[in-house]
């Protein structure tokens, strides 16, 4: 079957594939840091554990955020670029890395005032708040590194360049997990630091990272530093429009964030297998379904950069037709993958109990299901993102945490203690909730004439 005109004016299935691959390995090698930092400080014994995790809360959620502003930032850079304006590329960048940098300056002095307060509240013993407040001082590094290094991200990925951030973590990780444990234990002549050495080796990382994506903007993209003029008639204009843009996505993260948190609070009034079992699981749905989510984000940056340059209606239905069956595809094969992960639970984790085994088999039903709406919700958002409604999607975000998946958690283990099963089932049915909102306002249409770059 030959390709019609309008299929030749938008990017190819497998031309949204190689947008979309190096965005979710970059995701699973992000998650895999955390996983692997844990790992490697674990000889170090519980308090160690516990102090990490203490810290990477409040670290968790400084990064967040400002991944957060960098989405933002990426989308707007998608849409210059989709317009081909060099001005509007500029523009964006400079209000994105001066966003990022206030937002890390304010994190790190809420951190110096108040850190060691919170960990302290609710670390167990003094060792571990001592640890913890160490750990969380030198990671501040990582914070700021990461203000500069994710705003070229945003560039090379906005721009559809997404492999050269993917080299920028294949070259970061090595020297994470190198460092780290040269740094912890004391070997090949390095200090022996340990918990704060596994810090010491994730800022190492990060500011190698910054560097190497700055030196590819540098010898390939800094005649975008060179053009003249704003996208605005001031550069305070366009700081405030892109300020406007941003502030909706950095907010669906934090009301996402803390609803998940409020969750997990409420999980541990349950039995300890029923706990264990959701503790175990819900880290691999985040870290499997990222595939699904890098389709989505690979959509979302595609239809930017089509918006940007004006593409007609017939061309935009048609791409998302593609990036629709698309999503299809990957929501089928993170299905199962969840599939697996419950057959090989017992091998991946040794001495569970029965009991913890029988829990996670019950949500093998759901986990088959979620991917499908999950993914169909995920490509609404990124493609109405890219339009610039970014209210609406945190709308149907917060409704989705705070009318659905949080009561409803709340009802059901507090006043009429259901199995566990049950209980996982509102990750469905919050995707259920969200999706009449996303696909009626997508359906809708009037995103497509959006003039994403005069807003």
């Amino acid at each position: 079957m030959q390709k019609t005109d309008h299929e030749h004016d938008t990017p190819t299935s497998w031309g949204l594939f190689g947008l979309a691959w190096p965005l979710g390995l970059k995701a699973v090698m992000l998650h895999g840091i955390i996983v692997i930092d844990f790992y490697l400080v674990s000889p170090l014994g519980e308090p160690a554990l516990a102090a990490m995790g203490l810290a990477g809360a409040v670290a968790g959620l400084l990064l967040g955020v400002l991944l957060a502003f960098s989405n933002a930032t990426q989308i707007r850079i998608a849409q210059a670029f989709g317009a081909t304006g060099p001005t509007a590329l500029k523009t964006s960048f400079l209000c994105g890395l001066l966003i990022n940098v206030a937002a890390t300056a304010i994190g790190i002095m809420l951190v110096l005032f108040f850190g060691s307060q919170i960990i302290d509240t609710f670390a167990h013993t003094p060792e571990i708040a001592a640890q913890g407040t160490s750990y969380l001082y030198v990671f501040l590094l990582v914070v700021l590194f990461e203000a500069v290094a994710q705003c070229f991200e945003g560039h090379f990925n906005g721009c559809g360049r997404t492999k050269i951030t993917f080299f920028g973590f294949l070259i970061a990780v090595p020297i994470n997990i190198g460092l780290s444990i040269a740094l912890i234990y004391g070997l090949y002549g390095f200090p022996e630091l340990g918990l704060v050495g596994a810090a010491w080796g994730s800022a190492a990382a990060s500011a190698t990272r910054m560097i190497f994506l700055a030196a590819r903007f540098w010898r390939t993209d800094r005649h975008t530093l060179q053009a003249t003029g704003w996208s605005k008639p001031t550069f305070g204009a366009a700081l405030r429009r892109h300020w406007v843009f941003s502030v909706p996505i950095a907010g669906t993260f934090i009301s996402v964030t803390f609803g998940n948190q409020v969750c997990m609070l409420i999980y541990a009034k349950m039995s300890v297998f029923e706990f264990a079992a959701l503790a175990l699981i819900l880290p691999w749905v985040q870290t499997a379904g990222t595939f699904g989510m890098a389709w989505a984000q690979a959509t979302g940056i595609a239809m930017a950069q089509l918006l940007g340059k004006g593409t007609a209606e017939p061309a935009l239905d048609a791409f998302l037709s593609r990036a629709w069956r698309g999503a299809f595809v990957a929501a089928g094969l993170v299905a199962l993958s969840y599939l697996a992960i419950c057959l090989m639970s017992e091998r991946i984790y040794d001495n569970l109990q029965p009991e913890t085994v029988a829990a996670l088999f019950t949500f093998l039903p759901i986990l088959l299901i979620l991917p499908f709406p999950k993914g169909s919700n995920a490509i609404c958002g990124q493609t109405l993102r890219a339009s610039g409604d970014t209210v609406r999607v945190m709308n149907i975000f917060i409704a989705g945490q705070w009318l659905c998946k949080v009561p409803l958690t709340a009802f059901f283990v507090l006043y009429l203690d259901l199995h566990v099963a049950w209980v996982f089932a509102l990750v469905l049915v919050e995707e259920l909730f969200k999706f009449p909102p996303f696909h009626l306002r997508l359906l809708k249409g009037d995103w497509k004439n959006s003039q994403v770059l005069d807003d």
